[in-house]
């Protein structure tokens, strides 16, 4: 019922991996890279010119030239090339909302889609972790069938001794003076089934979890996984069933210097979320 084995949510039984020295004092660095740097440098000065050069030529080769990705109509005229099916869909984003979340769904695959984002975004949020926010996320985005089964999981899994051992205070707030972190961020949709009674949606997530502070024993860290959610279409918008929740696809981590814990608290402060839509 809960979201799963990922930090930032409960159960996890996951091993964080801790970086060395002082996370937070900049000491992090990863040494030993200036030559696969420079390489890099210099690969990606190849890439941009090779771009800048198909760029500048487009349109001024030969009109019979063809290629794999255009397809042809019923009389032989090039079409658009294909769209991929991984591509933004472009369709607006809904403009109603319940409290902070997005409702009002379109009933259709990509408006399930949509839905599977969105939800994902509200229950792998700080506001889980504090009750009265807690029960008005899931009574938002739940079907009115399973509601009650999945807020007494939910309590359960944010139970008191879980907000302890995170380092959290019991309504679920940071301590003094530093800056609590849990923000799901989904990268992608896939629909695995779908007809127009229920839908089930693979979102891709990175995640941010943890304690901003010059005292916290639990620094802020990302991590990658995929929710599952099982949506039901009922009183005119798609719901949640159940979800779950795997590790992975995980990219490897990039070659970035850590960030300090004030730098960390103004910007999870200052940029704000969004509206998902496929």
């Amino acid at each position: 019922m809960s979201l799963g084995d990922e930090p930032g949510y409960p159960e996890s039984g996951h091993t964080r991996t801790r970086l060395p020295d002082d996370p937070y004092g900049g000491a992090a660095r990863r040494g030993g890279r200036s030559s696969s740097r420079s390489l890099v440098t210099v690969v990606g000065v190849v890439v941009l010119l090779v771009a800048a050069i198909a760029f500048a030529n487009r349109g001024d080769g030969d009109s019979n030239d063809s290629s794999s990705s255009t397809t042809t109509n019923g009389s032989g005229n090039a079409d658009q090339p294909a769209t991929s099916s991984t591509a933004a869909s472009g369709t607006k984003p809904v403009e109603t909302k319940t409290g902070d979340i997005p409702t009002g769904f379109p009933h259709t695959s990509q408006g399930a889609q949509s839905a599977a984002a969105n939800y994902a975004t509200a229950l792998g949020s700080d506001a889980m972790f504090n009750t009265a926010q807690r029960h008005t996320i899931v009574q938002t985005v739940a079907d009115p069938g399973t509601v009650n089964k999945l807020q007494s999981g939910f309590d359960a899994d944010y139970s008191a001794d879980f907000l302890k051992k995170v380092g959290l205070n019991p309504d679920g707030s940071a301590p003094s003076g530093s800056t609590f972190v849990n923000r799901t961020l989904p990268v992608g949709t896939k629909v695995t089934s779908y007809n127009d009674n229920a839908a089930t949606v693979e979102v891709w997530c990175n995640g941010l979890f943890g304690i901003a502070g010059g005292t916290s024993t639990t620094p802020v860290t990302s991590n990658w996984f995929t929710v599952t959610m099982k949506l039901n279409w009922s009183g005119g918008d798609w719901k949640v069933l159940e979800s779950s929740q795997k590790t992975g696809p995980t990219p490897v981590t990039g070659d970035n210097p850590v960030s300090g814990a004030d730098e960390i608290s103004k910007a999870v402060q200052e940029f704000g979320g969004f509206t998902y839509a496929r």
